[in-house]
């Protein structure tokens, strides 16, 4: 697979911490500040034991949909490779499903939301 950081990953929550990035991508990611527009952040309970310890939280934040464009998910999006990404994919439990967002900035990016089907 190529290692090339082709796909935008937008985070609010557990992949921007050090010991999730090391633990799920084998490196340290550099991001940048952007915000999720259209968004409410809660949080959902864990019982994934190894996404808790990698974590060492039982609760992470997740995100839903909430039609007020005032709302906003502050955040970082990372440059990672398809590779990445799909480890990303596995990290992340079933409350989650991955969606393209479109970000304050006007870039897109993958972004971890609650699921909703």
């Amino acid at each position: 697979m190529s290692d090339e950081f082709t796909e935008r990953l937008f985070s609010y929550g557990t992949l921007q911490l050090p010991a999730v990035q090391q633990a799920t991508f084998g490196r340290l990611l550099q991001g940048r500040s952007d915000a999720l527009v259209g968004f409410r952040r809660s949080m959902v309970e864990i019982d994934d034991p190894q996404v808790v310890a990698t974590s060492g939280q039982t609760h992470h934040p997740i995100v839903e949909a909430s039609g007020d464009a005032h709302d906003r998910v502050e955040g970082l999006v990372f440059a990672i490779s398809a590779q990445e990404l799909a480890r990303a994919d596995a990290y992340e439990v079933d409350d989650y499903e991955r969606v393209d967002a479109a970000l304050a900035s006007g870039q897109r990016a993958w972004v971890y939301v609650k699921r909703t089907g």
